[in-house]
């Protein structure tokens, strides 16, 4: 009874247009998940980059109309097309079949699987992909490692550390990454930062 309810409210509240596109937008999902995560990854990463870039120029009080750095967006979107979307979507899959929902403390066991070891794998591969697609040798990308790696981990602890256990234990397996994704707006902007 709840679930139809509110199914109701929602689509009670949303207009033709949002109410067209939330519908295609599952269609799509549910035909092509990989390829939907993906492109939706792309798209986000791209505009979290862009953000980050108006975040900046606002901070340093330039007038934000001047040129944007395109080069950015695009990297972060390749990265969102190749890497965010079809990687979380195997990862959210495969921690569904190795920690299955009966296990006693299940929701934990994910969240320790996710930060202790996805985290910091996905990050190492954030900084090595986006150190290749900047042109970087790889004496950029150690010392890019060796300055920004930590403390980007401990702020990703800090900040994905309730958003994962969120998404890990109440959103659907198959909006975990678009969950992630909408987050991943703010977080991008924060490594951006860091990288400037």
């Amino acid at each position: 009874m709840a679930p139809a309810a509110s199914k109701l409210r929602v689509e009670v509240g949303l207009g033709p247009l949002p109410r067209r596109a939330l519908s295609q937008y599952l269609r799509l999902l549910r035909l092509y998940p990989v390829l939907t995560k993906a492109a939706t990854s792309s798209i986000l990463s791209a505009l979290g980059n862009f953000l980050a870039q108006l975040i900046e120029k606002k901070q340093k009080k330039e007038n934000c109309s001047q040129k944007l750095d395109v080069s950015g967006p695009l990297r972060y979107a390749i990265y969102g097309f190749f890497f965010t979307g079809p990687l979380g979507h195997f990862f959210y899959l495969l921690m569904e079949r190795w920690i299955p929902s009966e296990v006693p403390l299940a929701g934990i066991k994910r969240l320790l699987l996710d930060r202790l070891l996805f985290a910091p794998a996905f990050l190492s591969l954030f900084f090595l992909v986006m150190n290749f697609l900047e042109g970087q040798d790889t004496a950029a990308f150690a010392a890019k490692m060796k300055s920004g790696f930590w403390p980007a981990l401990r702020m990703n602890w800090r900040v994905w550390t309730p958003v994962q256990f969120i998404n890990i234990n109440y959103i659907p397996v198959q909006f975990r990454v678009l969950f992630a994704n909408l987050v991943a707006l703010f977080w991008y902007a924060y490594l951006a930062s860091l990288g400037k």
